[in-house]
Parts: structure tokens; C-alpha cells; sequence
């Protein structure tokens, strides 16, 4: 079971390294524009913003990764299990605040990965 809840948390770590590249470096180009739905005006005034967005997303990523290949496996458990919670958190908030898109894109999957890791 422990590879299914390894497996998830790589899946959302994927998803925010996904997330990453977009903000980052797709947030005013097609692509960027048709995923969030802003115009190119729009994606011009606050690429410096979605840019930063960008880097912690890829930060989330960092911690997932660095959970999942912890040679210590309680400390590694520790870690996925406080990446995932940043995760959900800022999910939850992402929705309440912007789109709820967000609650099921972000925080469902790392929801997910949380319970079958505490299930592990």
C-alpha cells in the first residue's frame, strides 16, 4: 500500500511542477493564457506575480521529492505528510479566494495522497 501513497504524492508533486512551469514560464503564452483564462493584457500586469506563484509551487514539488526519496523512512513519512497539508491548505484557500477549480485541480489530489499515506 505504501506504493500507491508513494505514487500519489509523486503525482502531486508532478502536478505542482506542472503548475510551476505554467506560472513561470507559460503564464503569457497560449497555453498559459487558455489554463487560467486571462487575457494577454491581463497575463502581462501580473506575470511577475504568477511568476513567484510559480517558485513556491515548485518548492511544494522540492519537499514532495525530498519526502519521497528520505532515506529515513518516519522522517520521510513526516515530510510528505507537511508538504501535503501546505498543499491542501493552500488549495483550500486557492478556492475560497479564486477559482474553485483550484479545490478540486490541487487540493483533491493531495487530499488523496494524505489519507492513503496515513492508510499506508
Amino acid at each position: 500500500m505504501i506504493w500507491i501513497a508513494n505514487l500519489l504524492v509523486a503525482l502531486v508533486a508532478v502536478l505542482h511542477v506542472y503548475f510551476m512551469v505554467l506560472e513561470m514560464f507559460l503564464w503569457t503564452k497560449p497555453l498559459g493564457l487558455k489554463t487560467f483564462r486571462h487575457s494577454p493584457e491581463k497575463a502581462h500586469d501580473s506575470a511577475v506575480l504568477a511568476a513567484n506563484q510559480g517558485l513556491y509551487n515548485g518548492f511544494l514539488a522540492a519537499g514532495l521529492i525530498w519526502g519521497l526519496v528520505h532515506p529515513v523512512a518516519g522522517f520521510g513519512f513526516q515530510i510528505k505528510v507537511f508538504f501535503l497539508l501546505c498543499v491542501i491548505v493552500g488549495g483550500v484557500y486557492g478556492a475560497a479566494t479564486v477559482s474553485r477549480r483550484i479545490l478540486f485541480v490541487q487540493a483533491a489530489p493531495a487530499t488523496l495522497a494524505l489519507i492513503v499515506l496515513w492508510l499506508a
